[in-house]
């Protein structure tokens, strides 16, 4: 049974994708900044208390860990949330490094899906603008730092454009690097049909090095 480093675990799409796996009988090491927001019972969970922006931290919570797997943010009313972006995923890159783990499974962001050949999401005018610096933040995650990694078997999972409280159907679709739509022209999935897609890509890896999507 693989043991899972879940960074972020105590947010709305951490606490989903805790669930999930603590659902489906893995051993979960929950960070978490403020371990009183852990709601989740289990004899599989261990929660410790860790601020992820240093190396060191990263690293020694992963150390003996398969798969470490990353649903940081901020928090979208941080003033610093683009800066810290930035700064705390090179962190959980370094630090998951430096504990020879080598699978990284990212919660990613919907911004840099494509709608068209060459357009962007975050390039329509579509996202409001206090929210595009940190947009455009985690995207660079992708498009910058972990593209260039060669030594971690990295994943960033892109959601649906409206991810959302929903229903565990287990029904949905996946693609790569374009925004998937329904029949209506809607972009959505729930946050327990994410947490599903990311628990199955740590049972049975389809994705190394490059980023998937989802949607119904």
């Amino acid at each position: 049974m693989k043991e899972i480093v879940l960074i972020g675990a105590s947010g709305f799409v951490g606490s989903a994708i805790l669930n999930e796996a603590l659902d489906r009988g893995y051993k979960v090491t929950a960070v978490v900044r403020h371990p009183e927001k852990i709601t989740a019972v289990s004899k599989n969970l261990v929660i410790k208390q860790g601020d992820v922006s240093f190396i060191e931290t990263v690293a020694e919570v992963s150390k003996g860990a398969d798969t470490v797997i990353s649903a940081y943010n901020p928090g979208w009313k941080n003033p610093k949330l683009a800066e810290e972006t930035t700064k705390v995923y090179k962190a959980i890159l370094n630090g998951v490094k430096q504990a020879g783990v080598k699978r990284l499974l990212v919660v990613g962001g919907a911004g840099s899906l494509f709608i068209s050949p060459g357009k962007r999401i975050m390039d329509t005018g579509s996202i409001p603008e206090s929210y595009l610096p940190a947009v455009r933040a985690l995207a660079e995650v992708y498009l910058i730092d972990l593209m260039a990694e060669k030594s971690v078997d990295w994943v960033f999972f892109s959601p649906a454009g409206i991810l959302e409280q929903g229903l565990r159907t287990g029904k949905f679709r996946l693609g790569k690097d374009d925004l998937i739509v329904n029949e209506k022209g809607e972009s959505k999935i729930s946050v327990q049909d994410y947490a599903v897609a990311m628990i199955d890509e740590l049972e049975k890896p389809a994705h190394h090095r490059e980023r998937f999507t989802i949607g119904y």
